[in-house]
């Protein structure tokens, strides 16, 4: 079983680069906002864990590009984003701060997205494997001299630098602001860019849709739940301060199609009609109890969180949301148990949990969460026995980003490190949908044969090897 869970290894590799130039990058045509004019930003929208940017990789080979083309590659994506951001128009603003920390976008003179054409003597063949996210590549990502740590306001609200290898191939780096769009939005505009390359021609499909105006709060507002995924809860346990004293390593590992169902089918096991486990909660479920062992948390009492975002698009049902919304739609799902029943219960006890908070997300909840961050809005992110797990399998993050030479041969993430409490969920490039997934987890070194351990079990109930005394 254990040839089911495969390491992935990358190496570490410096990547010289040399930035040719810095283009700002406007709206092919009239945009419907003037300077001066400012747009609203739903709770959902800027709430502490949407202000950041996300930045992505993509890799391209040369084999669909011809010298002629490899030269155009700039000027192609240049004019494609120029032409999208005219629907797309709120991505050539910038943030700003209004009444009580909340978040607007403005428009003023010369503003825009930005793109970054640097170039390496480097081939993509010495980056190593290009299948797994490896930190090594940040320089691929354009960054600001002495850009502050989470800086948001008053950037460009998307930042894409292409980087020139010396074999013909390319990256092409982004850093889009998740205020403005999550993963699903994001993946909507990134079709557009692409399709709008291809052609040539703008290709919007669906119409982009604004309208965050649509997740106003209520007057008064309804907070109908505790909303503990936001809580502050005091760091008594080991956990917080294993990964962020030791200086954690992202790890990365292949889990085949047949572990992910035997995940499933173990966790599966219950007598009750009502649970109908999906390979998500299995999974979630699994690392979640596979990290804690490993980390050994103390003391045994101590509550822990699970966090992971819910799509709600399919939720509003009065009225529904209109189709091309690219704004945040997501939920926080929040899973609670002590460590000491995650790990002695079975698997199928976890994932009932992972289960139970993910079909909690209902409109309401979604209403509901609105309404607190209205009333108590969080100001800096909470880590207290948390680990967030973002599952990108559910994005068609390859098939979007085809501007006419391929799929990529990579697109994800870079490093977790900066954020060692979050675990990604990837969907392998070769793969078929649905097939292989990589999971990507930072741990300390000192842990890292033990998580291999656990997460290679997938029947693990309880490990003889596992110390439950505080």
């Amino acid at each position: 079983m254990d040839s089911w869970v495969e390491e992935l290894h990358f190496p570490p590799v410096n990547i010289p680069i040399t930035i040719a130039r810095l283009l700002p990058v406007l709206p092919a045509g009239p945009i419907s906002a003037s300077p001066g004019e400012s747009l609203y930003l739903s709770n959902l929208d800027d709430i502490i864990g949407a202000r950041v940017f996300t930045p992505t990789i993509y890799f391209y080979r040369s084999d669909f590009l011809g010298n002629s083309t490899r030269k155009s590659v700039t000027k192609t994506l240049f004019d494609a984003l120029s032409l999208v951001l005219v629907p797309y128009y709120p991505l050539s603003g910038r943030l700003r701060e209004t009444r009580n920390g909340k978040l607007e976008v403005f428009f003023g003179q010369g503003q825009g997205a930005l793109m970054v054409e640097a170039c390496s003597e480097m081939a993509l063949e010495n980056l190593g494997e290009l299948s797994v996210p490896n930190p090594a590549w940040s320089p691929l990502i354009f960054r600001f001299p002495n850009e502050e740590p989470y800086k948001i306001l008053d950037m460009p609200l998307l930042i894409a630098q292409v980087t020139l290898f010396s074999c013909g191939g390319f990256s092409l780096g982004l850093r889009l602001c998740h205020c403005i769009c999550d993963g699903l939005g994001a993946m909507q505009f990134l079709r557009a860019w692409a399709a709008t390359a291809k052609s040539g021609t703008l290709v919007t499909d669906p119409d982009p849709c604004w309208n965050r105006k649509f997740f106003q709060p209520r007057n008064p507002p309804v907070v109908k739940y505790p909303h503990v995924e936001f809580m502050k809860i005091d760091e008594r346990s080991s956990l917080t301060r294993s990964l962020w004293q030791e200086k954690p390593v992202q790890k990365c590992y292949r889990i085949s199609r047949e572990f992910q169902a035997r995940l499933k089918s173990v966790a599966a096991q219950t007598n009750d009609q009502r649970f109908s486990c999906t390979t998500f909660d299995a999974m979630a479920a699994h690392v979640w109890r596979s990290w804690v062992k490993a980390l050994d948390v103390k003391p045994v009492n101590y509550k822990l969180r699970l966090t992971f975002s819910v799509n709600a698009r399919n939720k509003l049902k009065n009225p529904p949301l209109k189709d091309g919304y690219y704004g945040n739609v997501v939920c926080v799902a929040c899973a609670v148990s002590s460590v000491h029943e995650l790990i002695t219960r079975h698997l199928t006890e976890t994932a009932h949990l992972v289960h139970n908070a993910r079909i909690g997300v209902s409109e309401e909840y979604l209403r509901s969460t609105v309404d607190h961050v209205e009333v108590d809005r969080p100001t800096r992110l909470e880590f207290g026995g948390k680990l967030t797990i973002t599952q990108w399998t559910r994005f068609s993050i390859y098939e979007s980003a085809d501007f006419g030479w391929g799929r990529p041969v990579y697109a994800g993430p870079i490093d977790l490190t900066p954020t060692p409490q979050v675990c990604v969920f990837l969907p392998e490039g070769e793969a078929d949908p649905g097939d292989r997934m990589v999971v990507c987890i930072c741990l300390p070194e000192s842990a890292t044969d033990k998580f291999k351990h656990f997460l290679s079990s997938a029947d693990q109930s309880r490990d003889d090897d596992v110390d439950t005394k505080n």
